[in-house]
């Protein structure tokens, strides 16, 4: 079974511009250590357990650098979030685009975000489960960027199902929306009852169920081999 590659450092693609002195940089060191504690203390807690002096004593970092580094607690919230999803984004999808889009990829796809999940990359699993379920129901700049991030998820999900059809990989009359739906619930059911229940197996089962469901959709076995358990 594949595993993930080791976890990118939050915030790593900060980049200095051309004028950047001593100070940005030791900034910039700055906030990537806050957001590595940052980010595994809201896959736990949850956006709202992020604080001051939580950081502070789980970085090593002064309360007053830190204040300075996010001015406010939503800008600490909204720096996490992004930070989450630059992890995201380099260890589940740009891991797979080395392979072509349609099943391949949404195969590969789908191990690497169980592999997150399971190799525990944040402390809480999925960082976007956790922080989801903690602020589905509060409107506001935070919400809305995990929204996003979750949306997107889904929608390259189902575009690459969308691929497959038009390849001829899947069944020409497969539900799209549908089939992405039920690959993507597979694997939050596999992300929360590991961690209920301190067991890995849910993500071997998610796998296969996954699998069973793209060769029932019509894909071919070598184009979901990526699934096996």
């Amino acid at each position: 079974m594949s595993k993930v590659a080791p976890r990118p450092a939050a915030g790593a693609g900060i980049a200095p511009g051309p004028t950047s002195d001593g100070r940005r940089l030791r900034g910039d060191a700055s906030r990537r250590t806050v957001l590595e504690s940052a980010t595994d203390i809201a896959s736990v807690d949850g956006l709202d357990g992020l604080t001051i002096g939580r950081l502070a004593t789980a970085s090593g970092r002064g309360k007053s650098s830190i204040a300075t580094l996010f001015q406010s607690k939503e800008g600490l919230q909204l720096a996490t979030i992004a930070a989450a999803r630059e992890i995201f984004t380099a260890l589940i999808v740009e891991r797979a685009r080395v392979e072509p889009r349609g099943v391949r990829r949404l195969s590969a796809l789908l191990r690497n975000a169980l592999d997150y999940s399971r190799d525990r990359v944040f402390t809480g699993g999925c960082f976007f489960a956790a922080t989801a379920a903690d602020v589905d129901s509060k409107p506001g700049p935070v919400r809305d960027a995990v929204r996003t991030a979750l949306v997107d998820w889904y929608g390259y999900v189902e575009a690459q199902v969308r691929h497959g059809i038009a390849a001829g990989e899947l069944d020409a009359g497969a539900d799209a929306e549908q089939l992405a739906f039920e690959l993507v619930a597979l694997n939050e059911e596999a992300n929360s009852r590991s961690l209920l229940l301190q067991d890995d197996r849910p993500y071997t089962l998610a796998a296969r169920a996954m699998r069973d469901r793209l060769r029932a959709a019509g894909a071919a076995p070598g184009h979901v081999i990526a699934l096996d358990a």
